[in-house]
């Protein structure tokens, strides 16, 4: 069927449509279907938000028998039951066998939401304006997050001057075995460095948008001593590498370290409904009531199938184990493809079951991303130039239809390496 509808009537600001331009009309597990009928594999999974697939049939059936039931839908801020179950589930299952104290505040329907409530939070608990970023992050698009993001896109589209934030290298950024926390140390020991004390500093474990840039489990242990010796909060940031994409439930659990304050969302109703959450310590909890409200913070619907989650995939450590499992296999496949095409400078990296393929640059990356689109693979790219393609595949993807994908993307890049190969001979003939 014909796309013009969206043309015609959708803003320029559209993007991901562009990439997959076709009218999807179902979605079951790690498959999108589209009017014609063609089917798609799917390696992006709304950008992290479907960890559990499309339509995952055990959230379904409880969202279902909810909504059956007359379930309360918009409930703002009042009390009732799925919250509560939800409470009481998500301090059983994850705040208690982590040892982790924190309150939670429902922030609105999204991970921007979550990140805008942080930054007011250790704001107000430290009275201090300024917090640390780091380069390449990203953290959401309205006012308050773009201003800790680091993309020149988003930030350029604000229409205004963004103040707020500091950045400083990430890990990696100086290149490899330069401990970036050193230099954040020094400045922030140096009163004449030019660097406001900060509130706190924000980063993500794993830079998803920014070109799944990893980073070190010693550098984010560094960077909390960093953080306590000076006094500075310590947020991160688990919206897109939180909720078991790493493999274990919060992405800095392996690291050993303690965030002030933690934001989640996409993956967190685990059916694709808007959810956020934003996680603080008890004595950072100085809101008076109604000090930062939302209307849509409220949206039970979330609840019971976040609820659901927690109680099929967070009961035991199964998940997590198929996580790294399945991990190890797009690490090989995607290493597999990087040594077969050493003399094209390709490379990955990743974390469980997030992982890019850096082509080193934007051209030859969305060509990968075209044919693979071309013939059943939905995988998109990430990075300052859009030269990572970023691989996002449910968690519980079938074995099957894992190896079906990555022989897919392991094909459109013989192709589009072979075209682009074939390209640079003719220009120079």
């Amino acid at each position: 069927m014909t796309m013009q509808t969206f043309s015609r009537l959708e803003s320029n600001v559209r993007s991901y449509i562009r990439s997959f331009p076709t009218v999807f009309t179902t979605g079951r597990g790690a498959r999108l279907t589209d009017e014609e009928g063609n089917a798609y594999i799917d390696f992006f999974a709304g950008a992290g938000t479907l960890n559990y697939g499309h339509n995952n049939p055990l959230l379904k059936e409880a969202l279902v028998d909810y909504i059956q039931a007359d379930g309360v839908t918009h409930g703002l801020d009042m009390a009732t039951r799925s919250k509560r179950e939800l409470l009481e589930t998500f301090e059983a299952l994850i705040l208690k066998p982590r040892n982790l104290d924190y309150k939670l505040q429902f922030p609105g329907p999204t991970g921007t939401n979550a990140v805008e409530v942080a930054l007011k939070i250790v704001r107000n608990a430290t009275g201090r304006s300024n917090v640390i970023a780091f380069t390449h992050g990203f953290h959401g698009a309205t006012l308050g997050s773009v201003q800790v993001s680091g993309n020149r896109v988003f930030r350029e589209a604000c229409g205004t001057a963004l103040g707020g934030a500091s950045f400083m290298p990430y890990d990696g950024y100086l290149g490899a075995g330069i401990d970036t926390t050193e230099y954040l140390d020094k400045v922030l020991s140096d009163s004449s460095s030019g660097t406001d004390k900060p509130a706190a500093a924000i980063v993500e474990t794993v830079q998803g948008e920014g070109g799944i840039n990893v980073a070190r489990l010693e550098w984010l242990r560094n960077l909390e001593k960093v953080c306590r010796r000076h006094g500075v909060l310590l947020i991160v940031d688990d919206i897109q590498v939180g909720c078991g994409r790493t493999g274990r439930f919060f992405s800095f659990e392996e690291a050993g370290i303690h965030p002030d304050v933690v934001t989640l969302s996409k993956s967190l109703s685990g059916y694709g409904l808007p959810f956020s959450l934003t996680l603080l310590r008890p004595e950072l909890d100085q809101w008076k009531p109604g000090e930062h409200t939302g209307t849509f913070r409220g949206n039970n619907l979330a609840f019971v199938t976040a609820l659901e989650a927690l109680k099929q995939y967070w009961r035991n450590d199964d998940l997590m184990k198929e996580v790294a499992r399945k991990g190890e296999v797009v690490r090989k496949a995607l290493s597999d493809i990087c040594e077969r095409h050493a003399g094209v400078g390709l490379s990955t990296r990743g974390r469980g079951m997030v992982h890019g393929l850096d082509c080193g640059g934007g051209e030859l990356s969305g060509d990968i991303c075209r044919r693979a689109f071309e013939n059943g693979l939905l995988v998109e790219t990430s990075g300052a130039d859009d030269e990572v393609v970023k691989f996002l595949g449910p968690l519980t993807i079938a074995d099957d239809e894992l190896a079906q994908g990555l022989e897919i993307l392991s094909a459109a890049v013989d192709d589009a390496v072979a075209d682009a190969t074939r390209g640079r001979r003719s220009a120079t003939a």
